[in-house]
């Protein structure tokens, strides 16, 4: 094989090499951040209305508690049965909600994300 042959050759292998590497598929978020997002979005979408649902805003409906305030009556976690089987409210202008397991996870892990609680 000649120099130019091997040069070609290496060449070529090097070509090929950095294609690959620019074909692989890019990094996917942690499955807690999806979480996060997705039950960020759950939770705007059914219960923004009424409620805040962030750390510092208020909530539209007046009378209707901020959801970062859960932990004053119940952790988060507490409510998965209750978002999973269909939430009864004590009044009628909440609706009533039931979620699939993977989206009761997600709404979680947002509810926890937002309490006003001081973390350990």
């Amino acid at each position: 094989m000649t120099r130019a042959h091997a040069a070609w050759l290496l060449g070529g292998m090097l070509a090929l090499a950095a294609a690959a590497g620019a074909c692989q598929p890019a990094p996917q978020a942690a499955p807690r951040d999806v979480d996060l997002a997705r039950g960020e979005t759950l939770v705007r979408r059914h219960c923004a209305g009424c409620h805040a649902v962030e750390q510092q805003d208020t909530s539209p409906l007046r009378g209707a508690p901020p959801l970062r305030d859960l932990h004053r009556r119940y952790e988060p976690e507490m409510l998965a049965e209750a978002l999973a089987e269909g939430i009864l409210t004590g009044h009628p202008a909440m609706p009533a909600f039931s979620f699939p397991p993977s989206d009761v996870q997600a709404i979680i892990r947002y509810l926890d994300s937002v309490q006003s609680r001081q973390k350990s």
